[in-house]
């Protein structure tokens, strides 16, 4: 029995468990643990391990159950009861010795060593290794293991192996890998690198306003994780091989203390995104790595009996943890001791003393969070407790986000094993009143700490001394590989150039490296230990999973809503012994915050605008052009050029400026917008979208409503290449799909050009207009005003003098409209209407003036 401590104890009849005592029964024999002397002081056991002697039958189905019960011994001798455990199965525990892998087990699988690339400094190439050893070959990030023949192949090519024979590791054979004409192998890896580096730079010379961080690894290690899954949606059963476009996925048996399946992926066309990944989980990292209970178990303790079959009461019944394990041998096998009279239980158990560790809690993000407020959102915000330390990050709550991003670090002192139990909880904020609890989560650091699988800082995939992925681990990997090889009493490890040797295993890769040509190649193993590292588990006997760099999924729980998940929040954790060298600073996740600009949109020109008006006089065709413009998110901050009036021709003269401020994330290629949903918010909500621009032309009108002519929305990250004149602008240039004629206004900067108005899939106009991109500094040392204002004002256009507006101009509007096209026949009309009214008067005044010349006489 293995006695390490208590943990979370309740209070039991009002008062502190202060001296607990463990008792172990089974089938009526048992043993007593040490007294605890204070809780508070050392939740530990003095005494690690002890044993006693049970008869137990064969048939493990008749085992007799095994009893935990905790005591509190208080003053006056008096003991009591402070909670209880059963363990009904003990088949779990059964001692089983190590099957140690036979060393000449032969493998048709043959290949030729690879050799360390060629220095006049140090050795090329390495002595030959006897016939029993296993060689593993970890460039390429996955540990393939080959065992060599006794006798060197001369052949460079490699047998062809049934799925069915194949190890439970493989090695395949590339042309990269087989060696050239004269002897030495081809190493195409050389000119992979140069040409990383070169699309390194071409990356950064397309982007100069993308800056890698570890955002970018982070959204990386996202879409790779999407792109597997895609690919890979479930697992296939054992023996069955799956091929797809690119890839090889072979599914094999393991050993039956592993995984029952493991799929080794090969990518026979793989294209690298020359960005360090690191490993998402989509759950917690307990539940990937059965609880880091390797070395210690932890048993909830409970008081009373369960009376309702949901199980409802199940919280409520736990009053403490009890951390042991037990190993069940046969006596006859002097289960007493061993390696000089130590239980075999203990080995690999650390010691139980006090530690001091420096934690790193990183919190990403978080989502699907349940709402708090009534309106449907929350201000979530972090809260770190530790033993008696307490971390409120109220000040930096998030408003109105039920997908908060976080990108918060903290750290705490701890001190093992007083201090192990990590609460993350999230809060809502509120303005009036206590916050309010969303959810919470609990981690183990104990367990953590001390299990084989190093969950203490994550295996990065990619060794790297600066950046945005240095390596953050307080010792370097070589350290790392020489501390576990000394715990696990390994042989090694024996470093050769190009190889390190563990035991019997060989591991090659690349030593010598060559940063710049002007150099002397540098010598360096920190690369292959991390390789080693990262397929450590393939190590026999002792070889386990280390734990990866990673994000961890934590769901969230709250004590009033038990089992329903309030959310889930991602998360790592570090943890650095004071006693070590002192780690590198924190990593920096912190949000990446927007970047101002100001884009200043000119609209020159229009042409071939469609004509939706006509004269009810003549029936001539024209149109009151004007043009609208904004971003999208941003539609409080609509601008409208003036009316261009009746245009006969679709011409449009403007000379209008439009200024549009925003803020902008050159990583993520979003907008972000922050403002309130509505008028009773008192806090704003920031959203990220796409940044579009949407430019409008319109007809104007004075008794209704005015008629919508084409509109024209272009991406700023893919604008559409402008055409030159008019007449080579077409509405192919916003329709077609390929990128190749698509530019970013973040690095032209300044775009003038044509293009085209389109309605319903139809060309319905063009416009003339100038894009200029500066930053919010460059906006402030240099403003413009916005439509014709100051500063730099622009011109008024030269408009036609059929511009007007007959409200305004009517006796204007009389002269171009009506004059201007029926002048002869108005003055015809008035020559004609003048002599009829001569005619008129004539007549009526002809009569009267005969009758008084009759009377009156001459």
């Amino acid at each position: 029995v293995l006695f390490w401590g208590v943990r979370e104890l309740k209070k039991v009849q009002l008062l502190s468990v202060d001296r607990p005592q463990v008792l172990i029964e089974c089938a009526g024999k048992g043993v007593k643990s040490s007294v605890i002397q204070s809780v508070k002081n050392n939740p530990n056991f003095s005494v690690q391990a002890d044993r006693f002697e049970v008869e137990l039958p064969e048939n493990e189905l008749l085992h007799p159950p095994l009893g935990i019960c905790v005591v509190d011994w208080r003053a006056f001798g008096r003991s009591t009861l402070v909670g209880t455990h059963t363990i009904n199965c003990l088949k779990q525990y059964l001692y089983k010795p190590k099957e140690l892998p036979a060393p000449t087990a032969k493998v048709d699988v043959i290949e030729t060593d690879k050799a360390a690339p060629e220095s006049p400094q140090l050795p090329a190439s390495p002595q030959p290794y006897p016939a029993d050893h296993i060689y593993v070959d970890v460039e390429h990030g996955s540990a393939a293991l080959v065992m060599q023949e006794p006798v060197p192949a001369k052949s460079s090519a490699a047998a062809a192996v049934p799925a069915s024979s194949l190890p439970s590791a493989l090695k395949s054979t590339s042309p990269s890998s087989e060696p050239a004409k004269d002897g030495k192998q081809k190493d195409s890896r050389k000119y992979s690198r140069r040409s990383t580096k070169r699309k390194k730079r071409t990356i950064a010379d397309e982007s100069a306003e993308n800056v890698i961080d570890w955002w970018s690894k982070y959204d990386a290690s996202v879409e790779k994780m999407k792109k597997v899954k895609s690919i890979y949606p479930s697992e296939g059963k054992p023996g069955n091989t799956k091929s797809t476009t690119g890839h090889v996925a072979l599914s094999i048996e393991d050993e039956p203390d592993k995984k029952k399946r493991k799929k080794v992926f090969k990518e026979e066309k793989k294209e690298d995104s020359n960005l360090a990944t690191l490993k998402i989980y989509d759950g917690d990292l307990e539940s990937e790595f059965n609880n880091f209970e390797d070395w210690v178990k932890t048993f909830e303790l409970f008081r009373g009996k369960a009376t309702d079959e949901d199980h409802s009461d199940y919280e409520d019944r736990i009053i403490g943890k009890f951390k042991g394990s037990f190993c069940i041998y046969k006596s006859p096998e002097d289960s007493s001791s061993m390696d000089g009279g130590q239980p075999k239980i203990l080995q690999g158990i650390p010691p139980n003393n006090s530690v001091e560790v420096l934690v790193r809690v990183y919190i990403v993000r978080a989502y699907n969070l349940s709402p708090a407020d009534p309106e449907g959102t929350s201000d979530p915000y972090i809260v770190l407790r530790l033993g008696k330390t307490e971390i409120k990050d109220q000040a930096n709550y998030i408003p109105k986000q039920l997908n908060p991003v976080f990108g918060r670090s903290f750290e705490i002192q701890a001190t093992f094993p007083k201090e192990s139990v990590l609460s993350i909880l999230i809060y809502d904020h509120d303005m009036v009143g206590a916050d309010d609890l969303i959810g919470e989560t609990k981690i183990d650091l104990e367990n953590r700490f001390y299990s084989r699988h190093r969950a203490t800082c994550g295996i990065q995939s990619q060794y790297e001394k600066e950046g945005y992925n240095a390596w953050r681990d307080a010792i370097q990997p070589t350290e790392i590989l020489n501390k576990l090889c000394k715990d696990n009493k390994l042989p090694g490890p024996y470093k050769r150039p190009g190889q390190i040797q563990i035991g019997t295993k060989v591991f090659t890769g690349k030593t010598i490296f060559n940063e710049d040509e002007n150099e002397e190649p540098v010598e360096s193993y920190e690369q292959l230990a991390l390789k080693v590292l990262r397929s450590w588990d393939e190590i026999p006997g002792v070889g386990c999973k280390l734990v990866p760099e990673h994000i961890e999924t934590r769901p969230l729980y709250h004590k009033d809503k038990p089992g329903m998940e309030q959310g889930r929040v991602q998360m790592w954790v570090d943890m650095f012994p004071k006693d070590m060298p002192p780690p590198g600073p924190p990593v920096d996740i912190s949000p990446r915050k927007p970047k101002g600009y100001e884009l200043r949109v000119i609209i020159w020109n229009t042409e071939d605008v469609i004509l939706e008006d006509e004269n009810i006089f003549t029936g001539q065709k024209s149109s009151d052009i004007y043009v609208k413009g904004w971003l999208k998110g941003l539609e409080d901050d609509k601008q409208e050029t003036d009316v261009h009036y009746n245009s006969l021709t679709g011409e449009g003269n403007f000379n209008w400026r439009f200024v549009f401020p925003f803020h902008y994330l050159p990583a993520e290629k979003q907008m972000v917008v922050s403002k309130k949903e509505n008028i009773f918010s008192l806090e704003k909500t920031e959203r990220k979208m796409p940044a579009v621009l949407v430019l409008q032309v319109w007809d104007f009108e004075r008794l209704s409503s005015d008629d919508f002519l084409g509109s024209l929305e272009m991406k700023l990250n893919e604008f559409p290449r402008a055409a030159k004149s008019a007449k080579s602008c077409d509405i192919g240039m916003v329709t077609a799909i390929s990128n190749e004629n698509k530019i970013s206004i973040f690095q032209q900067k300044r775009v003038r050009g044509w293009w085209p108005f389109v309605k319903a899939g139809e060309l319905t106009g063009k416009v003339e207009a100038e894009f200029h991109l500066v930053t919010a500094e460059e906006a402030e040392k240099s403003p413009v005003g916005r439509a014709r204002k100051e500063p730099e004002p622009l011109e008024k256009p030269n408009r036609p003098d059929t511009s007007f507006s007959w409200f305004v101009n009517p006796f204007k509007c009389l002269y171009h409209l009506i004059w201007r096209n029926y002048k002869k026949y108005i003055i015809i009309a008035l020559i004609l209407l003048i002599l009829m009214i001569f005619l008129v008067l004539f007549i009526y005044t002809l009569p009267g003036a005969i009758s008084r010349r009759i009377v009156v006489g001459s």
